[in-house]
């Protein structure tokens, strides 16, 4: 592997919580459960939920990882962890490269400022230049649809706006690493359409895509090969069809089967897009 090329590595990476009311414990038991967090104790015997636990795992240029499970199996504390906004507290996780989250959208963007210049900061708190981003203002702008809203605070955009205005922004740069978290905010059924095509550019663009997703179909056309999380850990990973079999069940691992030839002969015929 090239000295520069992006790489992800992580060893018996735990991610844990510390609940400092044990008298809770079993509301929170019960409440926890249902989301997947397990109730344990850490090293210094901490009452802690278990969010993840043994991690291991190493990604290089070129790997396209679809993460599959049920809600609260940890699908997103893994990419949190992959970003750097969770630390393992067990173990270690090693991130070398520009990462682009695109699931806290709204992370780095201020509500007080207008969209214009938040199309600039949160492109900056992505580690692009201000000359990147001002060269990219109009392309954004067209792409959002917003209009004179652009000119206007953010704090008087709707829920869906601030997406649009988010996901034109961490679209437009060209990552290392893509953290992508398919569940990222309510926008209309046409913008949402119009966001997956350049969704499917963004992931051409990057080096190592880890991609969250209750989509099969979407899994096959952007990944190669995928990982079963399942209450905090690993349950399986390898190929696309294989590990939906397992989770789904043979009619969901046909429908994989399905997609990914249809995309292996769009791409023979020299077509690019889903």
């Amino acid at each position: 592997m090239p000295a520069d090329d992006p790489y992800i590595e992580t060893r018996d990476a735990w991610v844990e919580f510390p609940i400092f009311d044990a008298k809770t414990r079993s509301l929170k038991k019960t409440f926890l459960g249902a989301a997947g967090g397990a109730i344990g104790r850490n090293t210094e015997n901490v009452v802690v939920i278990e969010a993840l636990r043994d991690i291991t795992l190493s990604l290089k240029m070129g790997d396209r990882v679809g993460l599959i499970g049920h809600n609260g199996a940890g699908k997103s504390t893994l990419l949190r962890l992959l970003s750097g906004i969770y630390e393992p507290t067990r173990g270690s996780a090693t991130v070398r490269g520009r990462v682009a989250p695109v699931f806290d959208l709204g992370v780095g963007m201020d509500p007080e400022i207008s969209g214009f210049e938040n199309i600039i900061i949160r492109g900056l708190f992505l580690g692009q230049t201000r000359k990147q981003m001002m060269a990219k203002v109009d392309e954004i702008a067209d792409f959002t649809e917003l209009g004179e809203y652009l000119s206007m605070p953010l704090r008087t955009y709707s829920t869906g706006m601030r997406v649009r205005l988010a996901m034109g922004v961490v679209t437009s740069i060209d990552p290392e690493i893509l953290l992508l978290d398919e569940g990222i905010g309510a926008v209309d059924a046409d913008f949402l359409k119009k966001a997956q095509t350049r969704l499917q550019r963004l992931v051409e663009r990057s080096g190592i895509l880890v991609f969250a997703s209750h989509s099969n179909e979407f899994l096959a056309r952007l990944c190669k090969t995928a990982m079963w999380i399942d209450h905090g850990t690993i349950k399986m990973s390898g190929g696309i069809e294989d590990v939906v079999r397992a989770y789904e069940g043979e009619d969901a691992a046909r429908h994989v089967r399905e997609v990914l030839d249809e995309h292996k002969s769009d791409w023979s015929d020299g077509v690019a897009t889903p």
